[in-house]
């Protein structure tokens, strides 16, 4: 199971979304550490984008940072 791992000297990394140049939503990404061993962001919430979906959509941002997954022992 993958564990969020907050850090104090984390960035704040923030996902926007836009419709037309229109910002419609945002999400704001935390640090994790995946599954795998790698370490990241992870959002996922529900976004709108001003059209007829009534109940909007779900949105997932998954940011992996490229070579983070510890070596094979």
């Amino acid at each position: 199971m993958a564990t969020s791992s907050p850090s104090a000297h984390a960035p704040k990394v923030i996902a926007k979304f836009f419709v037309d140049g229109q910002e419609v939503g945002m999400l704001v990404l935390s640090p994790k550490r995946f599954s795998t061993g790698s370490t990241g962001f992870f959002a996922n919430g529900k976004v709108s984008l001003g059209d007829d979906a009534e109940k909007g959509y779900q949105a997932q941002v998954q940011l992996v940072r490229i070579g983070s997954k510890a070596a094979a022992s």
